[in-house]
């Protein structure tokens, strides 16, 4: 993942997104290196144009994001009716060993 993001953050910077790069961004994350990974994420990423993957891929989960931020408070107003529920039946079974 680290080779990955390393490619990203050259892309954001506007470098160079190589081998060279991708390795020495990885070196000064602390992370050891893997050649055949880096050596294989450029051959994945060769003839991609990264921004226009990016904008693509930010459309495609922005429509997602939102629908479950809406579907959230609506599980959220679910789960509190049945702890209100269980907390009178608690008190019910409290008031019966009391008399």
């Amino acid at each position: 993942m680290e080779y990955i993001y390393a490619a990203l953050l050259l892309h954001k910077l506007g470098k160079d997104v190589n081998e060279g790069n991708v390795k020495k961004v990885v070196v000064a994350s602390g992370a050891e290196v893997d050649e055949s990974k880096i050596k294989s994420l450029m051959a994945s990423l060769k003839d991609v144009d990264i921004a226009k993957e990016l904008e693509s891929a930010s459309l495609v989960s922005a429509a997602p994001a939102a629908g479950a931020s809406a579907d959230a408070p609506a599980a959220e107003k679910k789960e509190e009716k049945p702890k209100e529920e269980k907390k009178a039946a608690a008190a019910e079974g409290l008031g019966a060993l009391f008399g």
